[in-house]
């Protein structure tokens, strides 16, 4: 048994000889066909200074918006306005029930004739105890009267003055009372205090409305405004005025606007700083989202034509010339676009070769033929 057991295990060994001889091949035996390629262009990669931004994103606003509210209270009985209506200012937008106004006003203009009218009789009783007086003054100078007489027919007179003062108080009292219910009846009518859009309603028609209750927001739309958080390492870096690109991804829209203030109070919560940016153009919508870039200094970065950049999946590459001339497909990071050019952030080091030229003919592991001009 011993024996058989000794045959079986040198025929194994002997069967594996022969595999073990075949695998002994050393690389230096291996030839790599490369393909060769031809017609294209290469250059050195180059470090650029390149401006640096800030980017953030914000809404925009009317840089002017006005709520109107009722100073009284009243039901709505007409509505001239509603929401994207283009107002001017004065504008009729509402008029509240003025029926109670209107009976306050019709008292008050009874009451003012009435006080006028007791201003002309005291004008007259003035008129006449004044004319009294110089008669008994004259009947008194020539021994007729007694001074007893004389002062009675003064103190009358003195009366007759005073009642013709309180009747001209009257008549201001009055005057002042018609004059406060036309206010309030134009407190019946509200108007739009600026020339804008209306961009909210919160009123409908027959609706109590109260004082101080919004009922419309009435937006400028002559100008808007950004306002966005901005890192605290920055806060010594921006001032009033410093021009920002401000972009509307929604239409492609590219404007130019403008720091107008910034608030050097730092949230704790997120460590930013507040800036508003003005900004105006032709199309704009408060509400719509905004790209903005802040310069903030200058940086070195690497920039390739974007035009060179190969997209593999959702991978990017470009082609680089490694030793030997061996064309290499090599992955790169891509960062902010520059115009046609593109920002590389990682792959790619000062002093690569990259093809810039028939990156179409390109082949990843093929052999540059050397070409006049690279």
């Amino acid at each position: 048994m011993k024996g058989k057991l000794v045959k079986i295990l040198v025929i194994a060994v002997l069967s594996l000889l022969p595999a073990s001889c075949r695998d002994k091949t050393g690389p230096e035996s291996a030839e790599v066909k490369r393909p060769l390629v031809s017609g294209v262009q290469s250059t050195e990669v180059v470090v650029s200074v390149i401006d640096d931004y800030y980017e953030s994103s914000a809404t925009v606003k009317a840089k002017t918006a006005s709520v109107v509210a009722a100073r009284m209270m009243g039901t709505v009985t007409m509505l001239a306005a509603r929401e994207g209506d283009r107002v001017k200012a004065g504008q009729l937008l509402l008029t509240l029930d003025d029926r109670d106004v209107r009976q306050k006003i019709n008292a008050a203009r009874a009451a003012l004739a009435e006080a006028e009218n007791g201003v002309a009789a005291a004008a007259r009783q003035k008129e006449l105890a004044q004319t009294t007086y110089g008669r008994y003054r004259n009947l008194y100078d020539g021994k007729a009267l007694t001074r007893q007489e004389l002062d009675e027919t003064e103190t009358r007179m003195q009366v007759a003055g005073f009642e013709y003062e309180r009747y001209g108080e009257m008549v201001k009292r009055a005057r002042a009372g018609l004059a406060e219910a036309e206010v309030y009846q134009d407190f019946t009518q509200v108007s739009s205090p600026v020339d804008g859009v209306v961009s909210t309603r919160q009123i409908e028609l027959g609706t109590m409305v109260m004082p101080g209750v919004p009922l419309f927001t009435i937006e400028d739309n002559s100008s808007f405004r950004l306002e966005i958080g901005v890192n605290e390492t920055l806060v010594d870096r921006l001032a009033p005025g410093l021009p920002v690109a401000v972009t509307i991804p929604a239409t492609g829209m590219e404007l130019a606007g403008a720091i107008s203030d910034v608030v050097p109070a730092v949230d704790p919560g997120t460590r930013n700083f507040l800036v508003k940016i003005e900004v105006a153009g032709a199309g704009l919508q408060s509400g719509m989202y905004a790209r903005v870039r802040i310069p903030v200094g200058t940086r070195p970065a690497i920039l390739l034509p974007r035009d060179i950049i190969v997209e593999k999946g959702q991978l990017n590459g470009v082609y680089t010339v490694e030793a030997g001339n061996v064309i290499t497909y090599r992955l790169v990071r891509l960062g902010r676009l520059y115009g046609d050019k593109q920002e590389i952030l990682a792959g790619l080091q000062p002093g690569d070769k990259v093809i810039v030229e028939g990156v179409d003919r390109a082949v990843d592991g093929g052999l540059l033929q050397e070409d006049k001009g690279q």
